[in-house]
């Protein structure tokens, strides 16, 4: 299970070192892993808002290209619809789908 939440927090910031570090300093407990969970759900979100310079709830090829390399890594897979953009809802359903895996 903490495997698990290691690889979401890691494909999620896509900064592998500097996730790491902050995941050390946070603890190991049992109770952590909840921690764990909502601190990278915050980053991701904070990460889409950054990558989102348009601010429509919206992310382009070139804008998580920019801001988000594991989410421009894997667009086709993640954009389902085929509209030319994902939203965050898209990007989570795609880390839950990786992670079932």
């Amino acid at each position: 299970m903490k495997k698990m939440i290691a690889v979401l927090i890691l494909c999620i910031v896509s900064a592998g070192a500097n996730a790491q570090g902050r995941l050390m300093a946070m603890g190991g407990g049992s109770g952590d892993r909840i921690d764990r969970a909502e601190a990278a759900a915050q980053q991701l979100q904070t990460r889409f808002a950054n990558a989102n310079t348009t601010h429509d709830g919206k992310l382009t090829r070139a804008q998580a290209a920019s801001g988000m390399p594991m989410v421009a890594k894997h667009f086709d897979e993640i954009d389902t619809q085929r509209a030319g953009y994902v939203t965050l809802p898209q990007i989570e359903a795609f880390l839950v789908q990786k992670m079932a895996r």
